[in-house]
């Protein structure tokens, strides 16, 4: 079982940048795959970026964030983060962190066994 628990969201203006954490809370020794996906409203929630538990470390990210955001993980505090930079109103929505057990890169929303609440992001123009 784990909780995982998203912070850093907010208000910032076009251009600027945010970085998430999310922390996942479990039993030591455990090993998961980490993605972030995003819903806005009256959208589908969808896949941002993922990152294998370890190495070689290997991400992947949609083409809607790559070259904007990065995925990175901190095993040791169990947490991961999701650096956003050069906002765009485009990219307001509801993000969440999920985990997988699955140890390899999964990008659909059925391999995510796991979710957090959500933190919100609001890019304003």
């Amino acid at each position: 079982q784990v909780q995982l628990v998203e912070s850093g969201g907010g208000l910032v203006q076009a251009g600027g940048s945010l970085r998430l954490s999310c922390a996942a809370f479990t039993r030591t020794g455990s090993r998961y795959t980490m993605g972030w996906f995003r819903q806005a409203p009256g959208k589908e929630r969808e896949f941002l970026a993922v990152i294998r538990w370890s190495g070689p470390i290997s991400t992947y990210y949609s083409d809607s964030v790559k070259g904007r955001f990065t995925i990175s993980r901190d095993n040791h505090k169990n947490t991961v983060y999701l650096q956003m930079n050069s906002l765009k109103p485009e990219d307001t929505a509801v993000y969440y962190c999920a985990a997988s057990e699955v140890q390899t890169i999964v990008v659909v929303q059925s391999a995510y066994d796991y979710w957090g609440r959500g933190t919100q992001v609001t890019v304003s123009s």
